[in-house]
């Protein structure tokens, strides 16, 4: 079974946009693996929360610029 783990920021993408990101992956992973990966597909889109995480030795927080619009 294909298994794809995303990690983004809380709020940098949209319903739709993650809805898309999943098809698409599916659809790549099928590509390699055949369409009888499809039905055994897994896609895990995990959002971390601001501060939960760093970058540079800095702890992140998504600018608002960059929140995802709903």
């Amino acid at each position: 079974m294909p298994f794809v783990n995303i990690k983004t920021p809380q709020g940098a993408l949209s319903t739709v946009q993650k809805e898309e990101i999943i098809h698409k992956t599916t659809d790549m992973l099928v590509e390699y693996f055949s369409e009888a990966a499809r039905p055994h597909t897994m896609v895990l889109i995990e959002e971390v929360l601001d501060g939960g995480y760093g970058r540079a030795d800095e702890v992140f927080i998504l600018p608002d610029e960059y929140r995802a619009k709903e």
